[in-house]
């Protein structure tokens, strides 16, 4: 009996030794099979880094533009930069030699062209000067002169000058340059022009000469 108690106990020991043996060998299986899964996650970082190979998934050097390439290119904007701007100097120097060259040749033109119409003008007075010493007709000489100058006048007018008016009219520093004042006879004539010394003109819009005047006062 004694050795049958023994046996059946050395038994359980046994049992259990090989049970808990078996446990220990599913747990060491269970960690095996988790440690990939483990070193994977350690390896797959979130800033592209390889923890098994230490390398870099970001962007390689090689990626990176070369310096030479990146001034090579620069230096061919600043070369078409400035070639442009250098043909546009270009033409706007011709651009303004030619308008000069233009604006000379068109004064030469208006020049003539008054020039021409003067010459009538200048004939009518020579022939008037030789008919001076076989006149005796003094009326009829002073009426041709007076027809030479209405002439000339009216040539004047067609090229767009005008006497400035005077007599009479208010005093307009504008038009009129007074060259002293006196009293007025009658208070009308109070800021008035009431003497011209000498006619002034205007160019279309422009005084070319003042008109130098008496003011009463």
């Amino acid at each position: 009996m004694g050795k049958n108690k023994k046996s059946q106990q050395e038994k359980k020991r046994e049992e259990k030794a090989r049970n808990e043996h078996a446990e220990n060998n599913a747990q060491e299986s269970v960690k095996k099979d988790k440690e990939p899964e483990t070193q994977a996650k350690d390896n797959n970082t979130g800033d592209g880094h390889d923890a098994r190979t230490g390398n870099n998934s970001g962007p390689e050097i090689s990626d990176i533009p070369d310096e030479k390439v990146l001034l090579t290119g620069l230096e061919e904007k600043i070369k078409e930069k400035e070639d442009k701007y250098l043909r546009l100097a270009a033409e706007f120097d011709n651009y303004r030699k030619r308008t000069l060259r233009e604006k000379a040749e068109l004064s030469k033109l208006v020049g003539s062209d008054i020039i021409s119409g003067l010459l009538p003008v200048v004939d009518d007075f020579d022939r008037a000067i030789e008919s001076m010493n076989d006149a005796k007709d003094m009326d009829a000489m002073q009426k041709g002169i007076i027809l030479i100058r209405d002439k000339f006048k009216e040539f004047l007018k067609q090229k767009g000058v005008n006497e400035i008016k005077a007599i009479g009219h208010e005093f307009d520093t504008d038009l009129h340059e007074a060259i002293t004042k006196i009293p007025a006879s009658d208070k009308k004539d109070k800021g008035k022009i009431v003497d011209v010394i000498l006619k002034g003109y205007i160019l279309h819009d422009k005084v070319i000469r003042y008109a130098k005047v008496v003011v009463g006062e």
